[in-house]
């Protein structure tokens, strides 16, 4: 049900307009003055907001500024009992979407706020369609309750600036969420720019960030920038904010607060306008109080948060994403799933969730016969036990102090320094100390069980293990992540 606020001073006619649009079918939330108005409204409640003009405390013209601050998005009717061309006119340029003059009757303020919420309707629509075409919004498949009130939840916010921050497992679709809710936005026209923190160089990320000047550092032969800047008008997706290191945090908090961005080899900030969506796969609380996360920027980006459910919890949105995905690959377009393979996909934990779903088809598409699916060549599941993926630890920390999730059987892998030539040029084929039993080894547990073995040899330090491993530093998290790792 539609949901409005009504404010005027006059309580007749508030409560004779409420009658009027309660019988229509509307909710009617009611103030008595402006100020009242302005604490009451809710951005995520409320479609429509009418408002009288002369009121005490607060005039209607601060009301209408005040909402428009708020959530651009929400249209505000405008009422008056003194008729007045300037004043409709002054009105419109701030933003009114209508204005009705007193006395009015009953059908007239039905026809006013239906037409303003059927053109509010019209330009959602166009807005989520120009955008689909930019190919910015992409589908969130469901079918279960749980990810419709999430989807409904951004949809709210999206009329909003609010800052958004996006809770849950890797692989669970806060980046299509947060596509959702700029192509709903009033922001739809701007800029859709994403950053995955983890993936920056811990002495790049200001430059990456805020920008640079040529020459601004060694290496800087050109200008860049910055994401913040690129985001101008439009929105900012920060992926595992958790993992930004301490001193980009404090400036990221800067920028937050003044809307400006210090341009490195700039002596004058720059403004800024940018929406926030964040994404975390941690507990940013206890980020917060394991000191890795500041608690003044938890609260600046924690305006509203969205939890996304894990796959595991919704298993009821197995059979629709198995649908959508097998009608994306060209050869199993037209293949129906038999429901012994739904029912074992559905059965399944998928600690990598929706991304981890869609690798095992696309596995089972190429494997299978043509025309079938064949649920015995489904990759194996991870073993039973293996904690979900948590978040991965951020820069220059330790992995949580959780149980270890490694089977405690004896490791095929002989603890032994390997002898294996790491150069990569061409294999080395000399005997190596790696003992291969003759019944076969699981590729997925000896290479969880390698770094498990790694981490413990140095300390459980992320960054010392992958230049061991001579991976880089996200790769590594990634999978330490994948396979559920934790230190014992």
């Amino acid at each position: 049900m539609t949901a409005v606020l009504f404010i005027d001073d006059d309580a007749t006619g508030r409560e004779t307009a409420a009658y009027t649009l309660r019988k229509a079918g509307y909710e009617v939330d009611l103030a008595a003055d402006g100020a009242e108005g302005v604490g009451r409204f809710n951005p995520d409640r409320h479609a429509l907001v009418l408002s009288d003009v002369r009121m005490p405390k607060m005039d209607g013209m601060q009301v209408l500024d005040s909402i428009k601050k708020r959530s651009p998005g929400t249209p505000v009717i405008m009422i008056t009992a003194f008729p007045d061309v300037s004043l409709a006119v002054d009105a419109m340029k701030a933003g009114a979407a209508d204005f009705i003059s007193k006395p009015f009757s009953r059908d007239h303020l039905l026809l006013v706020a239906q037409r303003t919420l059927d053109r509010k309707r019209i330009e959602e629509e166009n807005r989520t369609l120009r955008s689909q075409a930019r190919g910015i919004e992409r589908p969130i498949v469901f079918a279960s309750e749980a990810m419709a009130k999430v989807v409904s939840m951004a949809d709210r916010l999206a009329h909003s600036d609010s800052t958004v921050l996006l809770s849950g497992e890797s692989g669970t679709g806060k980046e299509l969420l947060a596509r959702r809710i700029h192509a709903r936005s009033t922001r739809s026209e701007g800029p859709f720019v994403a950053l995955n923190c983890a993936a920056m160089p811990e002495n790049l990320v200001e430059a990456e960030l805020f920008g640079h000047e040529k020459g601004a550092f060694t290496g800087a032969d050109k200008a860049r920038p910055g994401r913040f800047r690129q985001a101008h008008q439009g929105t900012l997706f920060l992926d595992e904010i958790s993992e930004l290191p301490l001193p980009a945090q404090a400036k990221l908090l800067r920028v937050l607060q003044e809307g400006t961005v210090d341009v490195l080899g700039r002596d004058h900030p720059e403004n800024v306008d940018v929406r926030i969506v964040a994404a975390t796969n941690r507990d940013l609380k206890a980020e917060v109080a394991s000191g890795r996360f500041r608690s003044d920027l938890y609260y600046r980006v924690n305006v509203v948060e969205i939890a996304i459910p894990p796959l595991r919890d919704r298993p009821g949105d197995v059979g629709a994403l198995v649908r959508h995905l097998l009608a994306q690959a060209p050869l199993a377009s037209d293949v129906e799933p038999e429901p012994d393979l739904l029912a074992e996909l559905a059965r399944r934990r998928w600690p990598g969730n929706v991304r981890e779903l869609a690798n095992a088809l696309e596995r089972l598409v190429v494997l299978s016969p043509p025309g079938t699916l064949d649920p015995t060549l489904l990759p194996p599941e991870a073993p039973a036990g293996t904690a979900e993926p948590n978040l991965p630890p951020g820069r220059n920390s330790t992995i949580d102090h959780q149980p270890s999730t490694i089977d405690h059987q004896p490791s095929t892998v002989d603890h032994r320094p390997s002898t294996i030539d790491h150069q990569p040029s061409t294999v080395d084929h000399r005997p190596s100390t790696i003992v291969l039993p003759e019944e076969g080894v699981s590729l997925f547990d000896l290479e969880r069980d390698v770094i498990a073995m790694a981490l413990g040899k140095h300390g459980w330090n992320v960054s010392r293990t992958a230049a061991f491993l001579r991976v880089p530093r996200h790769i590594l998290t990634y999978r330490i992540a994948k396979y559920g790792i934790r230190r014992p």
